[in-house]
């Protein structure tokens, strides 16, 4: 029996992601062991969103190649294939749009054949077999891709133009993984908050079909862009309201100076998010507030930066996801004059101080 190795770093889509191929090669006779000792193959489920992180992929690339074959799955196949072969030459990719290639991938890496599948198969990942990562907690994509077209974002390019599933497939999803026993269910895309506006629908309407499947569980949000949830606020409070939607709203604000949101191009205000914050801990009072802010964003000036200051210190969010600005290849904001890295630094270190005050 063929055993295999497999890492996975990033987001929740990666994960689910990673659960269905290590499914899917299970069912197809594959044992999944525990380390790269015991492995025939190994399978890196990447992400390149933030510079650093892109670091570490390499590394972990390096050291999977060393001496077995490897299939680089994630995100990094679509926009980084070139570092790729740099770094392991013989190395088959596999694209976050067609995992359920997984099984045909291995098979051929391991008789020597490198494989470059990075197509899209235009197929909901959803119903298929799947290993899960916790036992507890049934992660379950709602779409791919998004409608945003933000400048500082790479990862628009690996997941492309938003496709949301359709809801009766979702709901099959949930009941399955709450007939296995998960207690939590995340709903997780690019951006929920645009979830079904390519097909007729919207994310409030989803949530209401999912809260009424019957079962002992809870449904956590995924992130969402205020973008779009302006667009469906009274609906999306008032399904919030069900007892089984977890009262967390992780919704990113980037930043505290208009200026900067329209360079990022994030098609909103700073208006529009105190809004949205305020409207839904009037109606939700438990409500846990999650939100990133982006540092040393180019042409950030020090009023801009103020300007966030001001605005997380006004809004006092329960949790601050901070992230120093780093050039992503290929981005709009690559383009611009940089930040010098010391005035990043100082930056950052001054709003990690200033957010464990609150």
């Amino acid at each position: 029996m063929t055993k295999v190795y497999a890492e996975v770093y990033g987001c929740p889509s990666n994960i689910a992601d990673s659960e269905i191929a290590i499914g899917l090669l299970k069912k197809a006779g594959f044992e999944i062991v525990d380390s790269i000792e015991e492995s025939d193959l190994n399978i890196i489920f990447t992400c390149v969103v933030k510079t650093p992180t892109e670091q570490r992929m390499i590394g972990r690339i390096q050291q999977l190649a060393a001496d077995k074959p490897l299939i680089v799955a994630g995100c990094m196949p679509k926009v980084e294939r070139r570092k790729i072969e740099k770094l392991a030459a013989e190395a088959s990719m596999l694209g976050p749009d067609s995992i359920q290639a997984i099984v045909d991938v291995a098979k051929k890496t391991l008789k020597g054949e490198k494989i470059i599948f990075v197509k899209d198969l235009q197929k909901p990942k959803l119903c298929l077999p799947r290993i899960r990562k916790n036992k507890n907690v049934g992660i379950v994509e709602i779409s791919n891709g998004c409608l945003s077209s933000c400048t500082y974002c790479i990862v628009k390019f690996a997941r492309g133009r938003l496709r949301s599933y359709p809801i009766e497939k979702i709901i099959e999803e949930v009941r399955a993984a709450v007939a296995n026993g998960c207690r939590e269910i995340w709903l997780t895309s690019q951006d929920n908050g645009c979830y079904g506006l390519d097909i007729g629908t919207n994310l409030a309407k989803l949530l209401k079909a999912v809260c009424a499947i019957p079962g002992n569980y809870t449904i956590r949000v995924g992130m969402m862009n205020p973008t779009y949830v302006k667009k469906i606020l009274n609906e999306l409070i008032e399904v919030y309201k069900n007892e089984k939607i977890q009262k967390f709203l992780h919704l990113p604000v980037q930043s505290g100076s208009d200026k900067i949101l329209r360079a990022m191009k994030r098609g909103y205000t700073v208006v529009d998010f105190v809004e949205i914050v305020e409207r839904f801990r009037k109606e939700i009072p438990d409500l846990f507030l999650s939100t990133d802010v982006i540092v040393g964003f180019p042409d950030e000036s020090d009023a801009d930066f103020d300007a966030t200051i001001k605005l997380l210190k006004k809004i006092k969010p329960d949790k601050v996801n901070i992230s120093k600005f780093g050039a992503r290849p290929g981005t709009e904001a690559a383009k611009l004059k940089q930040l010098p890295i010391e005035v990043i630094n100082e930056r950052s270190r001054r709003l990690y101080k200033i957010i464990k005050e609150f």
